[in-house]
């Protein structure tokens, strides 16, 4: 599939997203944003996507926001380049109609269309990864890391404030006091200590990381169930937010009800006690739950 500013790759049931503005560093666009979104979209839909990979071309991850148009880089009102952009939010009397989906930020409208994806995705940052280069990450599930990258959420260093939803994913990752550090300083910092603050799972030598993110791709792929996987995705990150356990019993009761009763779950005992690969026949597009989604659709309000 061709796109503007990203590559769109299925080799093996593995989709590769790389993000391709190799000249410019791979700085985020309104383009890219939509790009990212239209891909997520097509992978969800389509069956033979088990996993998925996120990457960078040349000898970064994302440079973050394109600053090519200077001084007006983040206010979206003067931006008249932004394909994303819809609508002027401020009204006759010059106040700000906050609801208006022109107010949205791009970033974290990315970041939801992620949090809702179905597939696992992992993320391959193969170089700096700096503002929405670094917060775009937060919403895939499994980050590796060259370890030659670095890392930067340098929001307050550009006069503004973390995007891209981080406020509620970085401390869930990181742990509140290193994800307040990190944003109040808005340093650069290492490979190595994005490893030891948990930001990421592992480093790698840089021809190493791509088959590192590949080997854990495939071993979803090879052994597991994808609607028992899409499910459990789904279940760990909405009851990361859950204000009492009976919340994660209630939907654990019901996936397991469901899914006991399935093709997939006789496949997954039987080809365990027989001693061979399992072969699970039920597909996303078609064997989710009635049950699923399970959460009322949230608006922007």
């Amino acid at each position: 599939m061709a796109y503007e500013t990203i590559k769109y790759e299925v080799e093996d049931q593995i989709l590769t997203i790389t993000l391709n503005r190799p000249d410019k560093l791979n700085a985020f666009t309104g383009q890219m944003m939509l790009d990212m979104i239209d891909a997520f979209d097509k992978a969800d839909a389509d069956d033979n996507v088990r996993a998925i990979i996120v990457t960078g071309e040349g000898r970064a991850f994302c440079a973050g926001a394109d600053l090519s148009a200077g001084a007006k880089t983040f206010d979206y009102a003067e931006r008249e380049d932004r394909p994303d952009k819809q609508g002027n939010p401020v009204n006759a009397d010059g106040s700000i109609d906050w609801s208006n989906e022109a107010v949205r930020d791009g970033g974290g409208r990315l970041t939801l269309r992620i949090y809702e994806c179905l597939k696992p995705v992992i993320a391959a940052v193969n170089g700096p990864a700096v503002g929405i280069g670094v917060t775009m990450q937060l919403a895939m599930d499994i980050r590796l890391a060259s370890d030659t990258s670095k890392f930067g959420f340098v929001f307050a260093r550009r006069g503004i404030v973390p995007e891209a939803c981080s406020s509620w994913f970085l401390p869930r990752i990181v742990g509140i006091s290193q994800a307040l550090e990190w944003t109040y300083t808005g340093r650069v910092f290492g490979a190595q200590d994005a490893l030891d603050g948990g930001l990421v799972r592992s480093l790698h030598k840089p021809e190493d990381l791509l088959p590192a993110a590949r080997a854990l791709a495939r071993e979803i792929a090879d052994n597991t169930a994808q609607v028992s996987v899409a499910l459990t995705r789904q279940m760990l990150w909405r009851m990361v937010g859950a204000d009492h356990p009976m919340e994660a019993h209630k939907i654990d009761s019901r996936a397991i009800y469901a899914r006991g009763r399935t093709d997939d779950a006789k496949e997954g005992v039987v080809s365990f006690l027989e001693k061979r690969p399992a072969k699970y026949p039920d597909r996303v597009s078609k064997n989710m739950p009635s049950f699923f989604p399970w959460w009322p659709k949230r608006e922007y309000k």
